[in-house]
């Protein structure tokens, strides 16, 4: 049985997510941190291109995947122990000085790739612990029947920093060189934990402690959340889904992208154009459920979701012009910002409160860590036999995700609260 959260007062008096002040704080603290990431990526490849060559650059920025891949399970079970807000504001007091001091470093002397390097790996490390905590906070700050609705409104909170982040690293980078840049990071970063401080937060029943994080040491707890979404009837099935969805959406969109229009002469700026059609896709799926709050169906909507989205992701090498393909990744986009959400909000209600950092580390493991591995091998591939057959083949796998979805019938059936 699900346990239940003691919910913060004004939680307790079931207003919308969207109006309650509390998830309204969080909501800024997050969107704040975000655009502080989006205009740190902007520094970090700045300051690398600028410092040392092109493989050298491509190493400082690849640098923070492998401690974020490796420790992403142990942040679960920290989440899970000391609770996600205070993660989350450790994990952002961390990043802040992090790179402050590399921004302070930039701008009094020009100390060479280190400090870079050694700036990712800290963002590496943390974001092991501050993902979880990021996806377990949200069951904190809200009544569960809200959480498809903050699924949105964190959907739109992701989107309006990847528009804004790109420009203002742009400006800060353009105002100032890369210590600037790293500067105004920094201080959106340091905005959030003001806000996350000031958030309340239910918190996990005493019986539902004693089970689990109270007692024995933080290998048990790791072994425990692993068995525990291992036996579970819906999370066990829908992490497979995720993880098939994920591993064929992640290598056309990324990597098969960039050759799909260098292949068919639209240049960077149509690849942009697709992209850009993505990401309004994507908005408007989070828009929709900000807006409706709950959907029925959730197993059968995210199955279905991702059927369809699968369907228009091998489309998208057959499209016969720029414009074609910027309609079909709005669809894309859609589809894959409602299959999302709702698995995002599954996982969030269908998972014990004790586990909900341990779950969201190994739903974020599966995304960051698993996915990613198909970008070389889809690069690989369409050297080998050319787009159409590995968009066909991509689909295809992020097609069987729904397919598990569908045939497995506690998830197919499995609801958001009302």
């Amino acid at each position: 049985m699900t346990a239940t959260l003691t919910a913060p007062a004004d939680v307790a008096t079931a207003r919308p997510a969207h109006r309650d002040g509390n998830v309204l704080r969080w909501l800024a603290a997050y969107t704040s941190s975000m655009v502080g990431d989006s205009v740190y990526y902007i520094a970090l490849s700045w300051a690398a291109v600028q410092t040392g060559s092109a493989s050298q650059a491509g190493l400082v920025m690849s640098v923070s995947a492998l401690p974020r891949a490796v420790l992403m399970l142990g942040g679960g079970v920290i989440a899970d122990r000391l609770g996600p807000r205070r993660v989350v504001i450790g994990s952002d007091v961390v990043r802040c000085a992090a790179v402050l001091a590399v921004a302070a470093l930039l701008f009094l002397t020009s100390p060479g790739l280190w400090p870079l390097a050694a700036l990712a790996f800290v963002f590496g490390t943390v974001d092991a612990v501050f993902m979880p905590a990021v996806g377990a906070l949200p069951a904190r700050v809200t009544s569960r029947d809200q959480l498809a609705r903050v699924q949105g409104m964190r959907g739109l909170a992701i989107r309006f920093a990847s528009v804004v982040g790109g420009p203002l690293g742009g400006l800060g980078v353009a105002a100032g060189g890369a210590a600037a840049a790293f500067g105004l990071a920094g201080l959106l970063i340091a905005v959030s934990v003001p806000l996350l401080v000031s958030v309340r937060v239910g918190e996990v029943p005493a019986d539902d402690k004693a089970g689990d994080s109270a007692r024995g040491t933080a290998w048990s707890d790791l072994v425990s959340g692993l068995r525990y979404i291992r036996r579970h009837r819906v999370l066990a099935p829908l992490m497979l889904a995720i993880a098939l969805g994920d591993l064929g959406f992640v290598g056309p969109l990324n990597v098969g992208l960039t050759l799909l229009a260098d292949e068919r002469g639209w240049g960077a700026s149509g690849m942009g154009a697709v992209l850009a059609g993505f990401g309004v896709g994507a908005g408007a799926a989070s828009l929709l459920l900000t807006v409706r709050g709950r959907l029925p169906h959730a197993g059968q909507v995210a199955a279905y979701a991702i059927l369809a989205g699968s369907v228009a992701i091998g489309a998208l090498a057959f499209v016969p012009s720029l414009l074609a393909a910027v309609g079909t990744a709005v669809l894309v986009g859609l589809l894959a910002g409602l299959s999302g959400a709702m698995c995002g909000a599954l996982l969030q209600t269908q998972a014990d409160a004790a586990y909900l950092g341990r779950v969201t580390a190994v739903s974020g493991l599966v995304s960051l860590g698993f996915a990613p591995l198909s970008m070389p091998l889809s690069a690989a591939a369409i050297g080998a036999w050319g787009t159409g057959p590995v968009f066909v083949v991509s689909a295809a796998v992020c097609g069987l995700g729904g397919v598990v979805a569908l045939l497995v019938r506690d998830l197919r059936r499995a609801e958001l609260p009302k």
